[in-house]
């Protein structure tokens, strides 16, 4: 049996064991992710409340409602396998919720990743300048490359290599 295409299963489980252990591996991704995503959800609901709201130009307006629907996005394909659980609870389906949960994360992620480039971004337009925020959100997307994709690519190339 072969786990990611490359290496040998290291467990001795059922098929049915094995999509209940990814089932609850995704489950536990999925609360540190969502909690992450509503807390700046939030954060972005509270600013049209603030004085200088009405002081904002017009591309620090589309950037913000730009920021408020990719949030809402984010969350709403984070929480998205919870749904897809309830509705198919004890039906014999596990594969194909772990499976479709599984493409709903990787999804809430990229939208969660496109909202944690701009509000700092946002932020930074607005009390420092325009430039400023370009260079904060593209920093911050660097970041998240690096660290949500080159890293785990570098331990899979690595790991590839020694032959684990």
């Amino acid at each position: 049996m072969v786990q990611h295409g490359r290496r040998p299963a290291e467990r001795h489980e059922t098929p049915a064991e094995r999509m209940d252990r990814n089932w609850d591996e995704l489950m536990q991704e999925l609360r540190v992710t969502q909690t992450g995503a509503q807390i700046l959800v939030g954060f972005l609901l509270t600013i049209p409340f603030q004085q200088r709201f009405a002081d904002l130009d017009d591309y620090q307006r589309t950037l913000y409602l730009t920021l408020v629907v990719v949030a809402a996005v984010a969350t709403v394909l984070i929480v998205a396998p919870v749904s897809l659980h309830r509705l198919l609870f004890q039906r014999g389906l596990k594969g194909e919720l772990v499976g479709a949960g599984n493409l709903f994360a990787r999804a809430g992620l990229v939208a969660l990743a496109v909202v944690m480039v701009g509000v700092p971004m946002f932020l930074f337009d607005v009390v420092v300048s325009r430039s400023a925020g370009r260079v904060v959100g593209g920093s911050v997307l660097v970041l998240i490359v690096a660290v949500w994709w080159a890293v785990p690519w570098v331990i899979e190339v690595r790991s590839a290599r020694r032959g684990l």
